[in-house]
């Protein structure tokens, strides 16, 4: 019954992921009412605590949003890379890691993609080249940046087994990094330069291409406000680091009659909606901006899709464990790489790291797969570029003029195709080498 129980969920997953939004969590809820009504499985406890982490980090995003720390963010980036246009290939994909992981989340890249083109094209270089890496970056710093929904999912679950933020963060920092750094090296090669490419001259002659105008050299004008509310954020992400490092800087509480450390996720919590605050009473930003922003808005409906995915995907795996352990348990534990594939495989399908990495985290713990090496497959949740339909992958084709980033004829042989696998095989690679050396 289990190959029946799998399909089912599959196909939720498909179909949420072709209407995407909110209706992956609907469809998660869905699958959920089959399996406990028709097939009478015992739903499991929803994940509250991760929920609950990833909302706290969205609020305090959101407010940073609404103070306009995130536009001074976007105008730090824009400065850079007008300043050095001939290193975009290199210097895009590294501003579009260091933003998103200081923000916490992808969206940043948005706003930094049409730079990227624009100084790409101004400067010669092919846009394709840095477009692809940049919007590859983006999505690797979100498996390093401490404050990522998905970030505080794999801490909220690894934390029963004496696993710290920072022990998430040596391995996975320095892995996408480095793997990035080795997607920018193959990028920095792709296709021709543009005076030589027959058809971006093929566009300019037909008009389809309109004639470039430099700009001025760009100025930041971002208000003190906004300065003081990143400075509150970075402040807020600093002490959970801190925090997650160092469990003595937490107060002992009674639990359950044991005197322990504020647990991590509450933490977590506390940690955010006060910074939130804090940005609130000193910024004196609109609370109604808040929850009308774009972060407000994609962060709360990325909670349902982890609500409803998860909560279907646990349900899944705990009636089928005993199945489940026979027939994968020495496979796993054997080759611990091959439960990365199962991490880049589900991504492609959920396109949610954070709900990723709730689905399939508890199934490798279950299965007794060291944490180091849970930690070292963490940059798979990233195979959003897989299948072209990702927003940010569509994006970057939108805001290149020149034709140069493309969706192939076969679909899969698109631009950001060889650049990803390049990123997360290098990253998974390193990844695994510091969880052996660790």
């Amino acid at each position: 019954m289990f190959w029946l129980y799998f399909a089912l969920v599959f196909v939720v997953l498909v179909v949420g992921a072709r209407l995407g939004g909110i209706f992956m969590g609907m469809a998660g809820g869905l699958g959920l009412a089959v399996l406990a009504f028709l097939f009478h499985l015992t739903p499991t406890t929803p994940p509250i605590d991760v929920m609950l982490i990833i909302l706290a980090v969205v609020i305090a995003a959101s407010a940073l949003q609404a103070a306009d720390g995130m536009d001074f963010l976007i105008q730090v980036a824009e400065y850079i890379l007008r300043k050095n246009p001939s290193r975009i290939t290199f210097l895009g994909p590294i501003v579009a890691y260091v933003f998103t992981f200081l923000a916490g989340t992808g969206n940043v890249v948005f706003s930094i993609l049409p730079v990227i083109a624009e100084v790409a094209r101004e400067s010669g270089v092919r846009p394709e080249r840095p477009i692809s890496i940049s919007v590859i970056a983006s999505q690797q710093a979100i498996t390093a940046t401490p404050i990522s929904a998905a970030t505080v999912a794999l801490v909220a679950l690894l934390a029963p087994f004496n696993v710290s933020l920072i022990n998430i963060l040596a391995i996975s920092v320095p892995a996408t990094f480095i793997g990035v750094l080795a997607g920018a090296v193959y990028s920095s090669r792709m296709g021709m330069d543009l005076d030589r490419d027959p058809e971006y001259q093929e566009r300019v002659r037909k008009g389809l291409v309109k004639p470039f105008v430099k700009k001025e050299f760009f100025k930041i004008t971002a208000t003190t406000n906004a300065k003081i509310s990143v400075a509150l954020f970075l402040f807020g992400a600093v002490l959970i680091t801190l925090f997650g490092t160092f469990p003595s800087l937490r107060p002992l509480l009674d639990y359950s009659g044991k005197m322990q450390p504020l647990s991590m996720p509450h933490t977590i919590e506390i940690t955010m909606l006060t910074i939130s605050a804090l940005i609130v009473l000193i910024c004196k930003t609109d609370v109604q901006k808040i929850v009308s922003g774009s972060v407000f808005q994609n962060g709360t409906m990325g909670v349902a899709c982890i609500f409803g995915v998860s909560w279907l995907g646990d349900t899944l795996i705990t009636n089928n464990l005993d199945f489940i352990k026979g027939g994968i348990q020495q496979i796993v534990t054997t080759h611990p790489w091959v439960f990365a594939i199962a991490m880049f495989a589900a991504s492609v399908l959920i396109l949610s790291q954070a709900a990723t990495v709730r689905v399939l985290v508890p199934l490798a713990i279950t299965l007794g797969i060291p944490a180091p090496y849970i930690i070292a497959a963490f940059p798979a949740v990233n195979g959003y570029f897989f299948l072209p339909t990702y927003a940010t992958l569509i994006a970057g084709v939108a805001f290149d003029s020149t034709g140069t980033t493309k969706i192939g004829k076969f679909v899969l042989n698109h631009s950001y195709m060889v650049p990803g696998l390049i990123t997360t095989v290098v990253s998974l690679v390193i990844g695994y080498g510091l969880a052996m050396f660790l």
